[in-house]
């Protein structure tokens, strides 16, 4: 036997009717029709704000502040995008010049994906510990990167 969509129903007791309010109080939900006894969640319309808690300080505003999104935007870089910049010496403004990464990156990094043919020398980039040794393998050099203090730290004290 084929099912047809005028055969098709719910099962038994997936659909409860809906509680009919206001129908005397043999109903179950006569007079105030279970919205207690006065007060604004007793009227119409009675409205508060999500997490209002009658005045009182709301636990969203009770629990302290946490997590941190740096405003310092990386731009990673992969090896084969290093021979799209002209000359063998790649910085950030090279790498924008020949729009491998956008304008507004702060900084940039090279990952080991895809291969690098030629040698280049890298000069105030970062480079994971796989790509600065296929940048190397290539003839081509990584220049250290100076550690630049967090915004808002201090620079770290150099000892003699």
């Amino acid at each position: 036997m084929t099912m047809r969509l005028n055969d098709m129903k719910p099962a038994a007791g997936a659909r409860k009717t809906r509680l009919r309010v206001g129908r005397g109080a043999s109903a179950g939900q006569g007079k105030t029709c279970g919205r207690g006894v006065k007060g604004q969640r007793a009227r119409k319309g009675g409205y508060h704000k999500v997490g209002f808690e009658g005045g009182q300080m709301p636990l969203q505003r009770r629990l302290p502040k946490v997590g941190f999104r740096s405003k310092i935007f990386v731009a990673e870089v992969r090896l084969d995008e290093l021979l799209k910049v002209e000359g063998s010496v790649v910085d950030i403004d090279a790498l924008k010049k020949a729009n491998v990464i956008p304008t507004f990156a702060d900084r940039a990094k090279v990952v080991l994906s895809g291969e690098i043919t030629k040698a280049v020398s890298l000069k105030g980039i970062g480079a994971t510990k796989g790509a600065k040794e296929a940048i190397e393998k290539a003839g081509g050099s990584v220049e250290a990167l100076a550690e630049k203090p967090a915004p808002g730290k201090l620079a770290p004290k150099k000892q003699a």
